[in-house]
Parts: C-alpha cells; sequence; structure tokens
C-alpha cells in the first residue's frame, strides 16, 4: 500500500506502524515482522463481480473449514503475534459463524478488520460489527450507480453497499472503500471522492488490476500508462485538496508501488521540498510485501503468498500452524519471494526505485510472461525514469 495521504500530507494513522513503523499512540505494531494475514474464511458470495480474484460465486464449497477448525485456526495466529486478521472473501458475512469466530479471536487478542461488499450490512450487522471490535469495514465499489451494479453482476447492488456503507457510519464504524482501477471506471474517481465527503467515509483505497482470478480475463480492460500517471495525479490532488479544506481522510493506492516513486519524482520536479521526506518513508516501508509482510489463506486452508496468488499453495493450516509454513524457506517460491531481489529479471533488475518497489505485483509478471521474476507489465514510469538505459 502507498499512503498518499501519508506521503503528501504528513497524515499519520494506525496502519501506518506496519507500513512506516511509526511507534504513536494507537500505531499498530508488526511483532517480529510477522505479516498481515487475509482470511477468505468463504468463497461464497452473493455478487459476481467481473474482477474478483477469488472467483467467488453463490455456491458454498464442501471443504470449507469449519467453525471448529476456524478456531483453531485463530489460536495459531494469535501464537505467531500476526498484527491483523482481514476476514475477507467471497463475501465473509455470508458466513453463518463470522462473528462466533470474530468474538473467539477477540478473546485472544487479535485485531481484525473486515472486507465485505457492503450489501448484507443492516443495522444490525453495523452493530455487531462495531461491538466485535472490528477496526474498519473495507466495503468495495467500483463505480457510482450503474457501473457499479455491472461491475458486480447484480442490479442494486450499488444502493445495498451505500445503505451498508450508511449502517456503519451511524454506528460509527470506520468505512474504508475500495475500488478496483480499470477502463470501465477511472473516470468515476472524481465521483468517488465527492461520495467519500458526503457519506462521511474515512478511508479510500484504491487498488490498481491484478490479473487473478476472473481479473485474469481483464488484461486488456485495465488502462495504460498514460492513463494511469494520470489517474495518480488525479489521486494526488484530490487528496491534497481534501487536507486544503480540512477534511482528513485517509487516501492510499494498492498494488502498484511505481506510485510510491512516481509521487517522489512528481515532488522534486514540483520543487516542494517534499522528495526526501518522501523518499525516506518509501525506504523504510520497503515497497511490495507479497510473502513477508502479507500473507493469505483460503477458505480450505491454503496458504497463499497474498490474496491474489490462490494458484500457488505453500501449505495448508489443517496440517501445520501457519507459523510453520510462512517461515519454511524450504518452499522455493516463499524463499524467493522474501529475498527477490537477485531473482528479477529485465526493468524491474535494473530499476534505481527496486529498494522501494521491491520488484513491485509478481503475480502480475507470472501471468503475463509466465515467469515470476520478470518485470511486472503494469510499471508506468519511463526508462528514463528508472535510469535503464
Amino acid at each position: 500500500m502507498i499512503s498518499i495521504s501519508r506521503l503528501l500530507c504528513d497524515a499519520a494513522t494506525a496502519g501506518d506502524g506496519l507500513r512506516y513503523g511509526d511507534r504513536g499512540r494507537g500505531a499498530l505494531r508488526n511483532s517480529e515482522g510477522r505479516p498481515v494475514v487475509v482470511w477468505n474464511c468463504t468463497r461464497q458470495c452473493n455478487l459476481n463481480c467481473i474482477h474478483c480474484y477469488a472467483s467467488a460465486d453463490n455456491e458454498r464449497r464442501e471443504n470449507e473449514m469449519n467453525t471448529l477448525e476456524g478456531k483453531r485456526f485463530l489460536s495459531d495466529l494469535a501464537d505467531f503475534k500476526v498484527p491483523v486478521v482481514l476476514f475477507s472473501g467471497g463475501e465473509p458475512l455470508m458466513r453463518r459463524d463470522l462473528f462466533e469466530l470474530a468474538e473467539y479471536g477477540r478473546g485472544l487478542g487479535l485485531r481484525f478488520a473486515l472486507s465485505t461488499n457492503g450489501t448484507l450490512i443492516t443495522p444490525e450487522v453495523a452493530g455487531k460489527i462495531k461491538e466485535l471490535g472490528f477496526s474498519e469495514a473495507g466495503i468495495s465499489l467500483d463505480g457510482i450507480g450503474e457501473n457499479n451494479d455491472r461491475f458486480r453482476g447484480r442490479k442494486g447492488a450499488f444502493d445495498a453497499a451505500l445503505r451498508g456503507i450508511r449502517n456503519c457510519v451511524a454506528q460509527g464504524v470506520r468505512v474504508s472503500l475500495r475500488l478496483t482501477i480499470t477502463r470501465y471506471n477511472y473516470q468515476e474517481i472524481p465521483g468517488i471522492f465527492q461520495l467519500v465527503e458526503d457519506e462521511h467515509v474515512d478511508r479510500v483505497c484504491f487498488y490498481h488490476l491484478a490479473y487473478s482470478g476472473r481479473g485474469s480475463n481483464m488484461r486488456e480492460q485495465d488502462i495504460g500508462a498514460v492513463e494511469t500517471r494520470a489517474v495518480v495525479d488525479l489521486i494526488a490532488e484530490k487528496t491534497l485538496d481534501l487536507y486544503r479544506r480540512g477534511l482528513k481522510k485517509e487516501i492510499l493506492t494498492v498494488g502498484n508501488h511505481a506510485d510510491g516513486a512516481y509521487l517522489y519524482l512528481r515532488a522534486g520536479v514540483e520543487g516542494n521540498g517534499r522528495a526526501a521526506h518522501i523518499m525516506g518513508l518509501l525506504r523504510t516501508n520497503g515497497g511490495n510485501n507479497t510473502g513477508i509482510k502479507i500473507g493469505a489463506v483460503d477458505d480450505q486452508g491454503n496458504v497463499h503468498p497474498d490474496q491474489f496468488w490462490w494458484h500457488r499453495n505453500l501449505g495448508n493450516v489443517r496440517e501445520r500452524d501457519f507459523g510453520d509454513i510462512w517461515t519454511d524457506t524450504s518452499e522455493p517460491l516463499l524463499a524467493g519471494l522474501k529475498d527477490r531481489k537477485p531473482l528479477l529479471k529485465g526493468r524491474c533488475a535494473a530499476c534505481r526505485f527496486l529498494d522501494i518497489c521491491n520488484g513491485n505485483l509478481r503475480v502480475r509478471a507470472e501471468a503475463v510472461y509466465g515467469d515470476v521474476w520478470a518485470s511486472d507489465p503494469a510499471c508506468y514510469l519511463t526508462d528514463s525514469e528508472i535510469g535503464v538505459n
């Protein structure tokens, strides 16, 4: 994640303890370098999103981990001292035992967040999210109105998600919007910023498209380098405008660490004196942390380097503890991701920003070139900018 609001506006949040090592009040700690764990606790979903990395549908898988196995897994994560568990899916609210699992995990001292499409968040559900202490409800929107419904595969999905947002805000639950940028919706980013302002949303994450799951079929719908630069410029300007007006929203981009280098270059061109500060934060962050500070476990207990790697299994938590799997560097892919710089090829290997990008999103390189260590095709910086002749 690249915190636009932190890099440009010095706006620190609790999550910056994981990204930038902050030790201020309320900052999250990454004890012993443990990963944030995305638990895709079900592949069942009431929507049918065209870019879903989990290829979710409305069927519950027979081999989904049951309540007892889920509690055992959460105990395992607590013992391993992971900083955050993100309940995701599919649609996690379709698990009848979700709140039972969250309550059990809270008793273990785990910190939770929720990733949901928002359509099932009634006032009662929002109250339960608040009661159980979820740090936030991450709600996915991929456009305004009918455009979101087309992405989500269901008429009325936007209105239902908006009700979910309002129910959370009414209960005092921190809301984080998530939008995946494609050719179909990047023009609606100003509308998303207006919605964030109008609906008192705390946070918004703009995801670059990962070529994974059903998203693998959308490569041609990804935006190109020119559009990407314009989008990052727009997000930066909208963020600065919010802060100038005293509206302190957390704004992030996800899935393309070229954004950090681009903001550094942009600050240098503008001559505003922030370039060195931005570079310092980016160096602390270290770039893409797949297999390092973020990992994922699917509904059947398979461990993946992150949530976009469902086609690559590192082990299964029904057979071995998560911590044992995560620290087992005899697994070639995991070992490579933890120390990838010597393995990278092409532009990534020669890039002067490698220390702050760490080779970007390896799953995209694999999807396009069939090689995990090839250059990330979504890097939009020029050869001159990255120091490649």
